[in-house]
């Protein structure tokens, strides 16, 4: 292809894509990328480009378009080929220690199950240790129900591979000594200015008085805030760089008072670690090596290298990732919990909710989360995800665990009952599972009179050759449903749609809910009512679920995807 019809076509593929407007620039780049020889005459290239592109933009969209269908096949995608894994660690030394750090404002939702996924998949990659710790330093932001749920969440979502689990409330007397010892060190003092007053020395980059005052003094001072001090009259704050660039690193703070009761302490402890100092304390006695989190807290990460230096002590490596944002689920705790009270959620397991208690009910594994997690992979680039489409892949990967294992049986919507006149009296074998025969079969006797669902039985159009799924072949004609044929070679050439069916008689009552909370009832194949509570099935032609529980002689099915 001569260079001129090279340059045309990509000129013509940029107007299209952007609505009418090629850019030179990007044009360029599509050329080079054919022929890398070109870049030796760049100035030559340029100026073709530039007067190709002023034509093609003298066009009409619907001109560009039309010319562009002449060259869109010889236009060759690279494939960009995903990494598969994870990358690795730097600095393996010994054994790999990580940890995730929810704080127990309630159950874990989709917001958890990346990062959770992916220090877990670590772990087992290193034959490492997770550690799930739960930071519950702030009195008053405590769910306390969520202090076993999270437990339970993390070890059902990575399947059993929480190695310990550590709650911080537990644990006041090691940064009381870590605390004392920074004092002790003249690393940390305890400052009894108003938080605007600090504020607008801070941002001078002028010290407080109090930072000036000898080791004995705040010694004395660090005593007190263990019972004469009123909450508010003294916070203890790490001795930084006044002068730093980051006004955030500058003396910030490491403990305060606060007499709000303590779910799991009551009013036993008043001082209390904020998240730095408690963090970085958790880190050293756990032997953390390891550390990825979120992005947002890299300042964070920066305050703490100040602990880390004062004790002289090794920083683990840290893996930085951005954040996922869910569009269009609720997913604060706080929010919910609050919807919750007030019944316009029936409980954190709510089948609407994008939390794991709810998506596990509905039947969802924890191989679909953590497949999604290493398809996402370990980047700090922000993503922002809607619900459509989050679930169109979680539910790919969740097919991929589910389809092999999950038996087939049938199920009829608000069921209406059709008569097959001339039908011949059948016993109909069907595999539970299509790709495992050994599995066994379900049998079916018919006799001509069938169940079919209201909405298929609307849909039949007289003279329609229909056909029940894997038994017969039938006709409407008037009001009547008169026998064609067995053959499915029949329906193939002639038939319209297939549908699904249960023998009239002896059937199982039972109620879908559906991911709206919608419910849809009907009747399934006797096999249903053998099932264990858990089991995940794919009801034919409607999707899988998981079977929740039995209400007298009914038989309650959750909704999970097709």
């Amino acid at each position: 292809m001569e260079l001129k019809e090279t340059i045309l076509k990509y000129a013509l593929q940029n107007a299209v894509l952007f609505k009418g407007k090629a850019n030179p620039g990007a044009v360029i780049g599509k050329v080079i990328s054919e022929d890398e020889s070109l870049k030796s005459k760049m100035k030559e290239i340029a100026q073709e480009v530039n007067s190709v592109v002023a034509e093609v933009n003298k066009m009409s969209l619907k001109e560009q378009e039309d010319e562009f269908k002449k060259y869109e096949g010889q236009i060759v995608k690279k494939k960009v080929k995903k990494k598969e894994g994870l990358p690795e660690l730097k600095n393996v030394k010994g054994k790999v220690v990580m940890r995730l750090s929810p704080s127990p404002s309630g159950p874990m939702h989709l917001g958890h199950a990346y990062p959770l996924s992916l220090n877990s998949e670590y772990c087992k990659k290193y034959n490492g240790k997770l550690i799930l710790r739960i930071e519950d330093t702030n009195p008053e932001n405590i769910y306390e129900p969520a202090y076993g749920m999270l437990p339970e969440d993390a070890k059902w979502v990575t399947k059993d591979n929480v190695s310990e689990i550590i709650i911080q409330s537990d644990r006041l007397g090691l940064y009381y000594d870590y605390a004392e010892k920074l004092v002790d060190m003249g690393k940390a003092y305890v400052c009894e200015c108003t938080s605007d007053h600090f504020r607008e020395l801070i941002f001078e980059k002028k010290a407080c008085p109090c930072r000036k005052l000898d080791v004995e003094e705040h010694q004395k001072r660090y005593a007190k805030m263990f019972g004469e001090y009123k909450p508010g009259e003294a916070v203890l704050r790490l001795k930084t760089d006044i002068e730093h660039k980051n006004p955030a690193m500058r003396d910030f703070p490491l403990m305060r008072i606060n007499e709000n009761p303590h779910p799991r302490k009551g009013t036993e402890f008043r001082v209390w670690p904020l998240m730095n100092l408690a963090v970085f304390v958790d880190d050293v006695e756990s032997g953390m090596t390891h550390i990825l989190r979120a992005k947002d807290h890299i300042d964070n990460a920066k305050r703490q290298e100040f602990l880390y230096n004062y004790f002289d002590l090794s920083i683990p490596e840290t893996i930085f990732v951005g954040k996922i944002n869910f569009l269009g689920m609720p997913m604060s705790c706080s929010k919910v919990k609050v919807l919750i009270e007030e019944k316009k959620y029936d409980g954190w397991s709510d089948i609407r909710l994008p939390f794991l208690a709810a998506l596990k009910r509905r039947g969802y594994q924890p191989e679909a989360f953590i497949k999604y997690a290493l398809d996402v992979g370990v980047t700090q680039n922000d993503k922002s995800v809607t619900k459509e489409d989050f679930f169109k892949a979680l539910n790919h990967f969740n097919k991929e665990v589910l389809d092999s294992v999950s038996n087939r049986y049938f199920f009829v919507a608000s069921p209406k009952e059709i008569v097959v006149e001339g039908a011949p009296k059948q016993e109909v074998s069907l595999d539970l599972h299509p790709d495992f025969p050994k599995k066994g079969k379900r049998k079916f006797s018919t006799n001509g009179k069938f169940l079919i669902s209201s909405e298929d039985y609307k849909s039949i159009k007289n003279g329609e050759l229909i056909r029940l799924m894997d038994c017969l072949n039938f006709v409407k004609k008037g009001k009547k449903f008169v026998f064609d044929s067995l053959e499915y070679e029949k329906y193939k050439k002639e038939g319209r749609k297939i549908i699904h069916w249960l023998p009239a008689g002896k059937n199982v009552d039972v109620s879908l809910l559906m991911d709206d909370k919608s419910l849809v009832k009907g009747v399934a194949e006797t096999g249903v009512g053998k099932l264990k509570k858990g089991s995940i099935i794919q009801m034919e032609r409607v999707g899988f679920c998981r079977f929740d529980k039995k209400e007298k002689n009914k038989l309650i099915f959750w909704y999970a995807h097709r």
